[in-house]
């Protein structure tokens, strides 16, 4: 573009000089074409060496005025090459060219006929001013374009680190209640199966027990698998919307502390005898809070099962006037680390409790067994300040 800028400025001066010879004393010869060449055709390098081009386009021009030439041409290009310099060097440069244009543009309209000195010296300015208003707004569009950009790039970062963040937040919480799930009912399935397997000919009818707390539990399971899935079901498709009443049931059907009668049956029928106890006034909790005391609750029975080899198991829920307090204790051997596990099960209940601002405490008692307690504060019931 600048290369065809300084061409076309450089042909039509010349153009213009060959059929306008009245507004001149001296007739366009090859001085003349020189001259104009170097006004003109150095815009082709404005945007490498602004502030260069600009002096030597005004000298050329000003000799070319003072040789008697066409005293209306040769003019714009100095004009051009200060807004260049403007728009791409400092303030002090853009100073400097300023004034270089005005004696130019002075110059060229003192030889206009009629024209005094003061008159082109106001021309002078008020073009110069208008050259050098348009580069500076430029130039600050393009640094508020280029703080744009920079902002953008930035917000798109944060934005992909958020997602990121939120997408691990995601998967941990998917792996946790999926460790719930799966570890508890395949706990018991496994305990069942082998009693089950155990009895099957010498008592027929605890065998087929067995057999119908497996089915309970493996359909529970599944249930709650379900439910998972349709969460994380891509939404959209129409498998979705024909779903859409079977989803609304699987979200109805998540569990909670109104749910414990079951998960306390199917315990006491892989072996120990589990009391549950109510302390205080029992209220309802927000839906999270509730499933956070379920799982914690059965994840613990969980364990009692997998590791503790209990008779007796105590599920205690103490409600507070600020807080619900969850106390599940055993009487057999506290658990012992397993070669290879990575404890998801306590870090899966610590990460419930904290994110309700609650506490946890996990360990074996003095007396012997193994004690899990969970406190979680509760919201204010309405009418209390």
């Amino acid at each position: 573009m600048d290369v065809s800028l300084a061409l076309l400025l450089f042909g039509g001066s010349w153009l213009w000089a060959v059929y306008e010879p009245g507004r001149g004393t001296r007739p366009v010869d090859a001085v003349a074409v020189v001259l104009t060449a170097v006004v003109g055709l150095p815009l082709a390098l404005r945007r490498r060496a602004p502030f260069a081009v600009l002096v030597v386009s005004s000298a050329a021009a000003m000799a070319y005025h003072a040789l008697g030439y066409n005293y209306g041409l040769n003019s714009m290009a100095p004009l051009l090459a200060l807004y260049t310099v403007t728009l791409h060097r400092s303030t002090a440069l853009t100073v400097a060219g300023a004034v270089l244009v005005t004696v130019e543009w002075t110059h060229a309209g003192t030889l206009h006929p009629g024209i005094a000195w003061w008159s082109a010296l106001g021309q002078a300015l008020v073009v110069t001013a208008i050259a050098v208003c348009i580069g500076t707004s430029m130039r600050l569009l393009a640094l508020r374009t280029r703080q744009l950009t920079d902002l953008a790039v930035e917000l798109h970062r944060e934005q992909a680190t958020a997602a990121a963040h939120a997408a691990t937040q995601e998967r941990v919480r998917i792996a946790r209640e999926l460790h719930d799930v799966v570890a508890h009912h395949m706990s018991v399935i496994s305990v069942q199966a082998g009693m089950g397997r155990y009895v099957a000919l010498s008592d027929p009818a605890t065998a087929h027990s067995t057999l119908g707390v497996i089915a309970d539990t493996s359909h529970e399971a599944l249930t709650e698998m379900r439910r998972i899935l349709a969460i994380l079901r891509t939404e959209g498709s129409p498998r979705d919307n024909e779903d859409k009443d079977e989803g609304t049931d699987l979200y109805a059907a998540t569990p909670g502390l109104g749910r414990l009668a079951p998960l306390v049956d199917r315990i006491r029928m892989a072996g120990p005898a589990v009391e549950t106890r109510v302390e205080g006034t029992a209220r309802p909790l927000p839906p999270g809070l509730d499933l956070c005391a379920y799982r914690i609750i059965q994840e613990s029975l969980t364990n009692v099962l997998k590791h503790a080899r209990a008779a007796r198991v105590e599920v205690i829920l103490a409600y507070g006037p600020e807080d619900l307090t969850i106390r599940v204790t055993d009487d057999g051997a506290a658990p012992q680390a397993v070669s290879g596990s990575t404890g998801h099960g306590l870090m899966g209940m610590t990460e419930r409790v904290r994110l309700y601002g609650g506490t946890i405490t996990a360990g074996p008692r003095p007396e012997g067994g193994f004690d899990v307690r969970a406190t979680f504060p509760l919201p204010v019931p309405e009418g209390r300040g």
